[in-house]
Parts: structure tokens; sequence; C-alpha cells
């Protein structure tokens, strides 16, 4: 009897272990999105002035995507399809919206003390993100940075779509100073130790731009992208005993230029001197704008590097998948040489080309993922894969069922090294800029531009010998064309909201 009842007990702390072994090894994952980080503004992907080792490192160790695409060339819809797995044709939200009829959203000064200005529009509550199937499976889930997709006191703040844990900007308009009055954690505004400043401030009158003391009102106390950074550290450090996914939205390096100065200082030396820029478009004036812009960028890597160094210390490294890419293509405005900094290379450059724009330089992103013993280090994948694919993937890297409905499609055996099985093609509509819609299908590319000028011809490049998108093959290859003018018309479904309605192709 006491035999039976040993043998008894060894099976139960054996199933007891087994079972605990199951729920700890899920892996943790952790998905790093920078915001406004070009394909050419990162070492690995071949950038020469702006120091990034930890992503380098991380594609070293890891697989380096050469034809990963945002799910839209700017930040709200872009998040929206990450989150959800659909395209901008079935996506709700289908590019910024600030929700104007609430009044003077573009007040920062009312918005900071109001909070029914804040925000983006809403999220449905019926949305269904990664966040929340990840929640089903067990996993403590935390965002940290930028939001966008909700207001405060909305059913679209991160709390109600999926995330156990929130800190950072609930609203993009916010962000637009990295030294902000506050920050939000969950629901409650976390006040920070920094004067409101407008993000259209000019210098003073009588100052003198070359002066970098003139600039002091520009640089304050609390720099929010540190204190979002030591939140998520410390949610590592909670759940270092359960599976957890973190949803890590840097507001860097996304305009206005701010960085801490000792990284400035860093690209004063390596850069040189430089003429001040004295503001425009809504953002803050600087001193020294490239190396600032450069020191963002830096400074957005060498977080990276702590996350990664933490997790080393907490002892879950080798059991955590890391992604690193970018929401959208570099921007062109506000301080920014883009030029200088090659920002697109070796896409098309600048205003038209990157930001705002369905060419190669405003929706194809850097991506690196990193799973030690999973991920073969040092290896490339030129798998053409977009955000939409992240819900399908994410959840196959979990173990567990996307929603239905989706327009992902999973690639985690194209991560592993296994037969990966391709998109017939991808697909983009963007109703701001003029109107745009994009078709990638294999080698070519399909470009609509100007459609609320009632243009509905269809531009055609050949990505293998054009990448630049230069030359318009379209009267050559009529056939490709009336395949993607197929597709556009099969992928496109009316906009719910009246905003992103395309009546050109017929939205009523």
């Amino acid at each position: 009897m006491r035999h039976l009842f040993s043998i008894l007990l060894v099976t139960i702390l054996i199933s007891s272990c087994n079972n605990s072994e199951e729920t700890n090894t899920k892996p943790n994952i952790i998905y790093f999105l920078a915001d406004d980080l070009g394909y050419g503004e990162v070492g690995i992907y071949g950038q020469q002035k702006i120091q990034t080792p930890n992503m380098d490192a991380l594609a070293k160790n890891g697989m380096l995507f050469t034809q990963h695409y945002s799910g839209a060339p700017v930040c709200a819809p872009a998040r929206y399809m990450f989150l959800t797995g659909k395209h901008s044709g079935h996506a709700y939200i289908r590019g910024n919206d600030e929700w104007n009829e609430r009044g003077n959203v573009w007040d920062y000064a009312a918005v900071a003390a109001d909070p029914s200005l804040e925000g983006q529009r809403p999220i449905p509550n019926n949305t269904i993100t990664i966040g929340h199937q990840l929640q089903k499976a067990g996993y403590q889930t935390g965002l940290f940075g930028k939001w966008g997709l909700g207001a405060p006191e909305s059913d679209g703040i991160p709390n109600l779509q999926g995330f156990d844990y929130f800190y950072g900007y609930n609203c993009q308009r916010q962000a637009h100073n990295l030294y902000p009055p506050h920050l939000w954690e969950n629901t409650k505004k976390d006040i920070l130790d920094n004067d409101i400043v407008p993000p259209r401030t000019k210098l003073d009158s009588l100052a003198d731009p070359y002066d970098e003391t003139s600039y002091a009102k520009y640089n304050q106390k609390e720099y929010a992208p540190e204190r979002i950074h030591e939140k998520a550290l410390d949610f590592m450090t909670k759940n270092r005993d359960s599976s957890f996914f973190m949803y890590y939205a840097s507001p860097l390096p996304h305009l206005p230029l701010q960085a801490p100065k000792e990284f400035v200082d860093k690209y004063r030396k390596l850069l040189g001197e430089e003429e001040p820029y004295i503001g425009n478009k809504g953002y803050f004036p600087n001193r020294y704008p490239r190396a600032t812009y450069a020191a963002m960028i830096d400074y957005l890597d060498h977080q990276l590097g702590e996350l990664i160094e933490k997790l080393k210390e907490l002892d879950i490294y080798e059991n955590t998948i890391i992604i690193v890419t970018s929401d959208n293509g570099p921007t062109y405005t506000g301080g920014v040489d883009f030029e200088f900094f090659e920002s697109s290379k070796p896409f098309a450059n600048g205003y038209g080309r990157t930001k705002g724009y369905t060419y190669e330089g405003g929706i194809r992103v850097p991506f690196i993922a990193s799973w030690p013993n999973n991920i073969e280090a040092g290896s490339t994948s030129d798998h053409i894969s977009s955000f939409y694919d992240m819900m399908p993937t994410i959840c196959d890297i979990a173990g567990i069922e996307p929603p239905e409905n989706i327009d992902g499609k999973s690639f985690k055996a194209e991560l592993l090294g296994k037969e990966q099985q391709p998109h017939e093609f991808l697909y983009w509509e963007f109703p701001s800029y003029k109107g745009q819609q994009a078709v990638r299908m294999g080698k070519w590319k399909g470009v609509r531009k100007n459609i609320f000028d009632g243009n509905l011809d269809i531009e055609l490049y050949d990505l293998e010998n054009d990448i630049l998108e230069q030359h318009n093959l379209a009267t050559q290859h009529p056939d490709i064309v009336k395949k993607v003018e197929e597709i556009m018309i099969q992928e496109h479904d009316p906009a719910e909201n009246e905003r992103f309605k395309i009546k050109q192709l017929g939205d009523k």
C-alpha cells in the first residue's frame, strides 16, 4: 500500500512538473515598434552615420527581413492593422483620425487639461486584437509607448483592447512633445515634472538661433521615452515567471527633435558644425537638428540593448522572441535632413515618396526577428510580408488559433527556416494625401495615386529591376495592370467611418 502511494505521489509530482513546464515554456513575445524609422536608418540596412549596434547585433543573432511592409504609410492605421490582422481595405481605421468634432483638439494646453479632447477616435469595443488573443492564452500583456487608437474614457483605451497594463501616450498629438506634461498609466494620468510647452512654440523673438541656451525650454526634466522604458523594464521583471507579450511602441524617432544631451553631444562631435532648425510645421526649433535626429535613433537602439540585457539578467532571453520594426517610412519635415542620412535608401527619398505615400520608401520597413535556438543566427529572408501578418504569426508562435476573417498569413515557418507559403498579393489603400491604393504581387508593384482628383490610372513597377519606382511599365504590361485593378476592386470594402470613404471607388 505504501509502495502504491509512493508511485501515485511520484506520478502527481511528474504531472505537476510537466504542467508547470508547459505553462512556462510559452515564449515571451516583444514587438519593438519604432515610430517613423526609415529602412535606411539602421546600420544593418546600410546606414553609415547613425550607430545602431544593438539592432545590428540582433540581426546577426537572428533573421533580417528585406521585404517587410507596414500596413499603412502613417501611424494609427499601421498600428490598427498590426493589432487586428486586417489590411486597409477591410480595416476600421484607415488613416489618422483626430476626432475633431469634439472641439479644438489641437490646442495642446486645453487637451492637457481636458481628457475629453485628448486621443483619437476609438476603435469599436468588439475589436479583436492580438492582446485579446494572448490574454486568453494566459499571457500577461503590456503596452508601452504610443497608442493612438482610442481616447481616454472611451471604449478604445488599451486596457479595454487586450492589454493588462499600459504606460505611455494615449494620444499621438500629445506625442508631438517628448517632454509632455503627463503620460497615462492604465486609466489614470501620471503627471510629469514638465511645463506645458505647445508643439508650435517658436523661439523667443529676440533669441539668438545660434546660441544653444535659446532652446532650453524645449528640453525639460522628464523625458517621456525614458519614463516609458523604465516601466517596460519593470513589467518584464514582474512577469519573469509567466509568459508575457510586450508591445513596445516607442515614440522615437518621430518628431519633434528632442534627445538626451549626452547622445546629442556624441553626434555633434561625429557630424560637426551645422545650421540650426528654426521650426515649422508645428515642430520645435532645434540648435543641432542632424545631431539630435541621430541621437534619437541611437537612444532608441540603446533602449533596445537595455531590454535585451534585462532579459538575460532575468534568465528569460532564451525563451523570448524579439521583433524590431517601424510603423512606416521616415519623415521629410520638421528639421530632419533625410538626404544627409539617406533615410529611405535604397528607395526614393523625400516628400511624395516616404511617409504618407504607398511607394516603397513609405511602407517598406526594417524588420528584425531574434529567437534563440529557433531562428537561425545571421539568416536573411526575402519573404514578402506585412503588418497584418503579425496577428496570425504571433498566434502561431503562442500555439493558439488566430481569429477568423483576417487578411494576414502566418510566417512562423519562414522564421524557423521551413517551407513558407507566400502571399498571392499584399494590398494597401490610404484615404489621405489625395487618396491612394497599392498592390504588391511578386516582383510587381501597382500604385494608384491622386484618386480624390479623379485619377484611376495605375502605375506599374518591376521592383526586381527598378527599386526606385522610376519606370512606369503600365502600357507594356496591360495584363498585369488588369490583375492589379481586379485586386484593388476585390479587396476594397467601403469604410464604416465617413472620413475614410473613397467615393471615386464607389463608396456611398
